[in-house]
Order: structure tokens, then sequence, then C-alpha cells
């Protein structure tokens, strides 16, 4: 099944969503595709004027690929502007995954702040563009396209606190470019500690928070938009990762943090 598919399969019947084994990455499924079933079953339960403003993510355990779970969403406050919402997914009677999200409509404020410029990277035709290959890479990496653009691969004893390049979806030109696909290509990357090993070693994202910026810009799924991370710290098994998703143009998209953890 392709992201568009799974994304109307949870708009059809949120309480039984398969994700197929293609969409694997390790033991469980991909986590940037997990939570964009669970933002579409959140987002169903809020007014339209209201879009996402922040998602604060757990992975509670792994989603398993190829069995059915149930996307779960709940209004906990709806305000004048502001809606709260916590998203489940449950799996087996078990929770995999909670998503606490804020989704607010625009107001008239005096404060505007332009955003930081984009960071200097290469441009994506300089960056080598990362070919899917079924048992080196995770499954998932077969519906997107990442260009490394700075930082080592995984498990390449690079020391660099940098990780980044350009991402795109592989799918149809035309798309438009909506919040699930930004949760995908936001965390189609890998953890930016990876790179730090010499060797094999399994690692996970613990918690992510990912904020966007209102109104999102008006692009489609197979344009490359611009991703780069920075270690802030790491020890004891645990990582902290701060990022942002920019677009062709260098406008700012989202902002992202995630708390890793890694077994090596």
């Amino acid at each position: 099944m392709t992201f568009l598919e799974l994304i109307q399969a949870v708009r059809d019947d949120p309480t039984q969503v398969t994700v197929p084994a293609t969409w694997g990455q390790g033991r469980a499924g991909f986590g940037g595709l997990v939570a964009a079933l669970a933002y579409e079953a959140m987002r169903a339960q809020v007014p339209a004027e209201r879009p996402v403003r922040s998602l604060a993510i757990t992975f509670v355990g792994p989603l398993a690929v190829d069995r059915p779970a149930s996307y779960e969403a709940e209004v906990l406050r709806e305000g004048k502007a502001v809606s709260q919402v916590l998203g489940r997914v449950v799996q087996d009677g078990q929770v995999v995954t909670l998503i606490q999200g804020s989704f607010g409509a625009s107001r008239s404020s005096q404060i505007e702040v332009q955003a930081l410029p984009a960071p200097a990277m290469k441009p994506q035709s300089e960056c080598g563009e990362r070919v899917f290959v079924a048992g080196l890479m995770p499954e998932f990496l077969r519906y997107l396209a990442l260009c490394w653009g700075e930082g080592g691969l995984p498990f390449s004893n690079n020391k660099s606190r940098h990780l980044g390049g350009w991402v795109r979806f592989d799918e149809p030109a035309g798309e438009p470019l909506e919040v699930a696909h930004l949760l995908a290509l936001v965390d189609a990357w890998p953890p930016a500690v990876l790179p730090h090993l010499s060797g094999f070693a399994p690692g996970s994202s613990l918690t992510w928070t990912i904020e966007f910026v209102q109104p999102l810009p008006a692009l489609t799924s197979d344009q490359w938009c611009l991703y780069r991370a920075e270690i802030e710290h790491a020890r004891d098994g645990y990582g902290h990762v701060a990022a942002g998703l920019w677009s062709p143009a260098g406008e700012l998209i989202a902002l992202s943090r995630q708390t890793v953890t890694v077994f090596g």
C-alpha cells in the first residue's frame, strides 16, 4: 500500500488499519507513518480552520506490521481558538503510541518575528541520492528518497554533530504536501547519533515533539525539502536532537526535537 492509500484507510475506518511489512523499520512499523496515521484520526475531530501547531509523540512500544491497529482520538478541550486532542494507537489491547496535539486558529497579533534563514547545504543535484536496497535499508525507504548533504551514514564512525540533506516522496507528482507527509519526511532520517557508531546497534525514537509553521507553503510530495539535525547532547544511551525542515525556497516548515535511545 502507498502512503496515500494508508492515509485513506485511516480516514475510512480508523479502528482497523494494518501497516504492511513494506513500511517496516526493523521489527516495527515506520514511526513517521504511525504518527501520520494517528494525526489523521486526530485531525478529523477538529474544525478545519484550526491547523495543527504542535504534536508531542511518545512511542510507547513498537507497532507490529501486518497486524491491525486502532487509531483513536479524543478532544480534551476545545477553547475559543485552540483545541487540545489526545491520540492513541492501540494494538492487541496495548497502547503503542500516544500523541498530544494542539490545533489553533490564527489570531491578530502585534508580534511578528521572521524565521531564521535555512542552513547552508549543498544543492540537491550535488548530493548523492540513496537508492533503496532491500535487506540493507529499512523497508519504508522504498517510498522515500534521501540525498545526503552533511554528516555520515549510520554506523560509519563519523563524529559530526550534524546530519542532513534533501528528502521527498517517491510518489506521483502533484499530490499536495500535507502535515501527514511532513511527519514522514522528518522521521525518514536516521537518528543523528547513529553515524557516531562504528558498528551496527539498534536505535529508535523515544519521544518526538514537532511544531509546524502555519500556514504551510504550497508544495507537492515530489518536491525536495531540506532537513538538518543537530545533536545537542548524547550520553548513557540517550541522545537529544533538534532538527528543522525547510521548503526548496528556504521557508521554514517544521521544527523537531527528539529523544532517541541507542543500544550501543
